[in-house]
C-alpha cells in the first residue's frame, strides 16, 4: 500500500525486452534499504524490485508484465534512457498517511487536456476513461502518475486538480504537457461504494 505522497524522482537507465519488459531505475533511494521482492510505486504503478545496485549509480530493477504495459502508460510515456518517473517505497507500520490510500494498482490511463497557471499554482484538466468517470467525484481523491490529488470539479468524463509549486517541485509534473497520458487510481472508496449501489 501507498499514500501517493512521492518520495523521488527515478530515472529510467535502461530498458530490456525479456518476454516482459524490464527496467533499471536510477534512485536516491538506498539500494541496501531495498528488499528484493520489495513493492515500489513507479509512476503511481506498484512495481516488484527483481536486483539492485550502485553503479554507476544507486538502481533497482523491475519487470512490468504485458497485463501492466496494456493497462498503464509505460509503454506510451516512452519509458527510454533519460525519462523520469514518480517513485514511492511501500507503506511501513507507523509511517504518516499524508495522502490517500493508494494500491498502486493502475485502473487506466487519464489524458491531460489543458494546464494553466492560476495565481501561484497551476490548474490541470483531464479526461478519465468513460467506465472510470462515475467513480471521480468533486472533493474526491485521485491518484495521478502516483501524486494523490483532491478533485476540484467533474463534467462527464473530464475533472480538474490544482498543482501546487512543492508539488511540481518533488514531483515530474513540473514538466506536465497537454496530450500527456498519465497513470489514473481511483479512490478505493468510491470504487467500493459504486459496488454497492449496484447491488441496492
Amino acid at each position: 500500500m501507498f499514500t501517493g505522497i512521492v518520495t523521488d524522482q527515478g530515472e529510467i537507465l535502461s530498458v530490456e525486452r525479456e518476454g516482459d519488459l524490464r527496467a533499471r531505475i536510477g534512485t536516491h533511494y538506498d539500494p541496501d534499504r531495498i528488499d528484493i521482492g520489495a513493492s515500489i510505486a513507479c509512476d503511481g504503478v506498484c512495481l516488484t524490485v527483481v536486483a539492485k545496485g550502485h553503479e554507476p549509480r544507486d538502481w533497482f530493477e523491475v519487470q512490468v508484465s504485458a497485463e501492466t504495459l496494456d493497462k498503464t502508460n509505460i509503454g506510451a510515456a516512452g519509458w527510454v534512457p533519460g525519462h523520469r518517473i514518480n517513485l514511492e517505497r511501500a507503506l511501513k507500520v507507523g509511517d504518516e498517511l499524508g495522502g490517500h490510500i493508494v494500491s498502486g494498482h493502475v485502473d487506466g490511463v487519464a489524458t491531460v487536456v489543458s494546464v494553466r497557471p492560476e495565481g501561484d499554482s497551476t490548474r490541470v484538466r483531464l479526461r478519465a476513461p468513460e467506465q472510470l468517470a462515475k467513480f471521480i467525484a468533486p472533493k474526491g481523491s485521485v491518484a495521478l502518475d502516483g501524486i494523490s490529488l483532491t478533485v476540484n470539479e467533474v463534467e462527464g468524463s473530464e475533472f480538474g486538480v490544482n498543482l501546487i509549486p512543492h508539488t511540481k517541485e518533488v514531483t515530474t509534473w513540473g514538466a506536465l504537457r497537454e496530450g500527456q497520458p498519465v497513470n489514473l487510481e481511483v479512490d478505493t472508496m468510491a470504487r467500493y461504494v459504486a459496488r454497492l449501489r449496484d447491488w441496492a
